[in-house]
């Protein structure tokens, strides 16, 4: 009778692999706990042993710059808005826009508010993570869907540490601005100023929106585009 033939063992991750997975991993739990989540709760999230986040992390703090630098890190909303379709109407790709930054942006305050309110304190620059972005010419082209356009502000894949947050807010603005460029005629403003504005007043709902204030990303887009008045000029 033949043998069977031998199991393959399956190819073992890399110390970025198992990073990477430990991190996903971590990020709700430390959203949740802040600095007081435990590596046990983490490995059990993960679905390893304890003793293999000390293979990936020198310890718990490495873990949590890790988290941190996770969490800033825009190339997964530059990814989100280099897929928006082009073809859809301006007040469309706005909205998957807002809907994309609110939750990139959501994640970010809550990672760092949990860390802030349990007493932890970090670093100006974190240890470890995927770069936030790129200079120029160093960046690599995410995959798009049919109708998308091509963006150099998305990558896939940890390359190096951000530059600043004035590289990472550029990069941001320079992405919506080319979801706003197909329109470029129609409006007062140049793309640009456009992109700028819209990044200014989500930051400022986000970060100062007072109770019952909250808008949702469709009214978001309406009064960006529109104002409030209800024939726009009317009150000049």
């Amino acid at each position: 009778m033949a043998e069977p033939p031998a199991r393959r063992r399956a190819p073992g991750m890399s110390t970025e692999q198992r990073r990477a997975m430990i991190v996903a991993a971590a990020l709700p739990l430390v959203a949740e706990y802040g600095a007081a989540v435990t590596t046990a709760q983490i490995a059990r999230a993960a679905g390893i042993g304890e003793a293999t986040i000390f293979r990936a992390f020198k310890d718990k703090e490495e873990v949590l710059a890790a988290c941190t630098a996770e969490a800033m890190n825009p190339s997964h909303v530059l990814r989100e808005l280099a897929s928006i379709s082009l073809d859809q109407p301006l007040a469309g790709r706005l909205t998957e826009a807002a809907e994309a930054m609110r939750a990139h942006l959501t994640r970010m305050g809550a990672v760092a508010g949990a860390l802030h309110a349990s007493g932890h304190r970090r670093e100006r620059t974190p240890a470890a993570g995927p770069t936030a972005a790129q200079p120029t010419g160093a960046r690599r082209t995410a995959a798009r869907p049919t109708g998308s356009r091509t963006s150099d502000n998305a990558h896939d894949g940890p390359d190096r540490p951000a530059d600043s947050r004035e590289t990472s807010m550029r990069a941001t603005r320079d992405a919506l601005a080319e979801l706003v460029e197909p329109d470029r005629q129609a409006l007062r403003l140049p793309p640009e100023r456009v992109a700028s504005i819209f990044l200014g007043m989500l930051f400022t709902q986000l970060h100062f929106g007072a109770e019952g204030a909250d808008v949702d990303p469709v009214e978001f887009v309406d009064v960006l585009l529109h104002g409030t008045l209800n024939q726009p000029g009317s009150g000049t």
